[in-house]
């Protein structure tokens, strides 16, 4: 295995390395719907989020995800705006993951259905190439839309294709089962993206991840802002913002989020050990657990990624620390 430093990732079986950090870029997607639901974060500044996006490769982040759907297509368009405005040299060590498989319309601002067959996967690439203003995708990862081996075989046979024709540089998974990252482990894919934060993980990812030699890109990292202390029970993400009305988490849900309030504060005085911030404290946790995780913190202003970038200064928490609240979280529903 290569060796990195304390702020370096693997991420590519070639020895390619990118940030211990990287940006969650969700939330610059501005609003939109999927399924009928608001799948986005609220309401977004295009400027403020590009001065973000600058911010975090001053502070050393190299690497930015967002998805083709990500407010259906925007969050991508404002990704390449930024990428545009960065010198060439700067340019080149930036890593830009994007996803496919779900189906939108940009015009419409709605989402809905998936498709992966060969034809949809080419289509996709060729908008998340437009929109970006790249000749080629460093990380495309799948989104949805191919939940067993057999399917995945077959994903994974166009994606080398598109690698092979120079459209598509590495390639992963965001699907976290375990028999979908072995499939991918098969091929050349370099990364899984799985759900980790101080509230838990599936151990069964890291280690098939392991097994195959995959880089773990870390979504939620902050448990979609829970965990960076600005939220409470009288302060909550806006009525159409999808943190308040998911199938995929309950941090903000009417019968759940005192007690996630209370697993926070169980581990609070840990995480800001040293002098780190919670969210700081969170994303250390992280680091400590394993040294194959890169998280994907969300932001949507200058600010917010400044302090993400801060916490690489920090390190990792002492692995006494880390193994202290794993023990007081014993009871998170989120740990398998």
């Amino acid at each position: 295995m290569t060796k990195t430093t304390t702020t370096e990732r693997r991420l590519g079986r070639d020895g390619r390395t990118t940030s211990a950090l990287g940006v969650g870029c969700w939330a610059i997607g501005g609003q939109w719907e999927s399924s009928g639901r608001p799948a986005g974060w609220g309401e977004v500044d295009d400027e403020v989020s590009v001065r973000m996006i600058h911010t975090a490769v001053d502070a050393g982040i190299r690497l930015l995800d967002t998805a083709d759907v990500y407010g259906t297509g925007h969050s991508e368009l404002v990704v390449g705006r930024a990428l545009k405005q960065l010198p060439a040299s700067v340019r080149a060590e930036v890593t830009v993951a994007t996803k496919f498989g779900n189906l939108f319309d940009e015009a419409t601002r709605k989402a809905s259905g998936q498709d992966v067959t060969p034809a949809a996967i080419r289509r996709a690439c060729e908008g998340s190439l437009r929109r970006l203003g790249v000749e080629a995708l460093d990380l495309y990862q799948l989104h949805g839309g191919a939940d067993t081996p057999a399917e995945v075989e077959d994903v994974v046979a166009t994606l080398e294709k598109l690698v092979a024709e120079g459209k598509v540089k590495d390639f992963g998974t965001s699907v976290d089962a375990p028999a979908v990252i072995a499939a991918f482990g098969k091929s050349t894919a370099v990364s899984v993206q799985s759900q980790l934060n101080v509230f838990g993980h599936n151990p069964e990812v890291l280690g098939t991840a392991h097994e195959h030699g995959l880089a773990v890109l870390a979504r939620t990292p902050l448990a979609m802002g829970l965990l960076t202390g600005k939220y409470n029970l009288s302060n909550r993400p806006s009525e159409n913002d999808v943190r308040r009305d998911t199938p995929w988490w309950t941090y903000f849900d009417d019968d759940a989020m005192a007690d996630w309030l209370g697993r926070l504060e169980a581990v609070r005085e840990i995480l800001t050990t040293d002098g780190r911030t919670l969210t700081q404290g969170a994303l250390a946790y992280l680091w400590a657990l394993d040294p194959a995780i890169i998280p994907l913190p969300g932001a949507r202003t200058p600010e917010q990624v400044a302090e993400h970038a801060a916490a690489i200064g920090f390190g990792p928490l002492a692995d006494a620390d880390r193994q202290q609240i794993d023990e007081l979280l014993a009871d998170s529903p989120e740990r398998h």
